[in-house]
């Protein structure tokens, strides 16, 4: 089962070894046995000791403090989501408070209405879908043709056995689906719903397990998606990602077509298809 600790040790195992000791000015010699720095380096350029360092790598159930996260962080060169991630890790960044939103805000499903005919779903903060509009039906499915439990876009995106194939650079997609999970678990690793999400797609995709294990973390509010819709053909789609500043439980997805052939795509989809929202 995941748990903090045991990610913590992962995900610092895995920043350390892709440093290269040349970038700090350290030999390379023969006698590395593993790849990028050792411990007793990163210990010294984070002011920490050697002994401390290996203990957090075993999972050993430390807790650093924010002073010793910001001196690893720069050891180690963490991007800023990974900054953010290691923040999360050891609890030295306020964490997602009370239960996760099940119900669409009113106002945000109008809103879901509202940006039509741009494609768009509203989720909680681990992907479950709570509205969406007639639009993402017609680029995805009917929603409420599936069990409550299975409104999840990460679910479909990795295991829908016809949804993860709609993707034309699927492993692009699972590896960036991946960091998106990984950074909603850290700030909410109280989540078992979350939890047991995370677990069935380890266990059910051997692809996902594999990029799982990278520890890949980087934190999006945009990107792009090549779909292979089976009524429309190929259709790209760019998506942002909005946050209420009163709903911080709950995202926005926004979904517009890339280019002038995918925009006619998007047109030419079966009407009508109900537009919805989690009940």
């Amino acid at each position: 089962m995941i748990t903090a600790t045991v990610e913590l040790a992962a995900f610092l195992r895995t920043r350390r070894e892709r440093l290269d000791p040349r970038d700090f000015g350290l030999p390379v010699r023969r006698s590395r046995r593993t790849p990028g720095l050792r411990r007793e380096e990163v210990a010294e350029l984070a002011g920490v000791s050697v002994d401390y360092v290996v203990r957090l790598e075993q999972a050993r159930g430390l807790r650093p403090s924010a002073a010793v996260v910001e001196a690893l962080s720069g050891a180690l060169r963490l991007t800023q989501d990974e900054r953010a991630y290691f923040f999360d890790l050891t609890g030295q960044r306020p964490r997602g408070t009370g239960e996760p939103a099940t119900t669409a805000e009113p106002s945000l499903a109008r809103l879901v209405e509202d940006l039509s005919p741009l494609p768009v779903m509203l989720l909680n903060h681990r992907f479950d879908i709570l509205a969406w509009n007639a639009e993402m039906a017609h680029l995805l499915l009917d929603f409420a043709e599936l069990p409550t439990s299975r409104r999840n876009a990460m679910w479909l995106c990795l295991l829908h056995p016809e949804i993860r194939e709609y993707y034309v650079d699927r492993e692009r997609v699972v590896r960036e689906g991946i960091t998106h999970l990984r950074t909603a678990w850290a700030a909410h690793p109280d989540d078992p719903v979350l939890t047991e999400l995370i677990a069935e797609c380890t266990g059910g995709d051997e692809e996902f397990a594999r990029l799982w294990a990278a520890g890949d973390v980087r934190g999006t509010g945009r990107g792009s998606k090549v779909l292979r819709h089976p009524g429309a053909g190929v259709i790209a789609v760019d998506f942002e990602v909005l946050v209420p500043q009163r709903d911080a439980g709950q995202r926005l997805l926004v979904g517009r077509p890339a280019d002038d052939a995918s925009r006619a795509a998007l047109r030419s989809l079966p009407q009508p298809v109900v537009s919805g929202k989690a009940s």
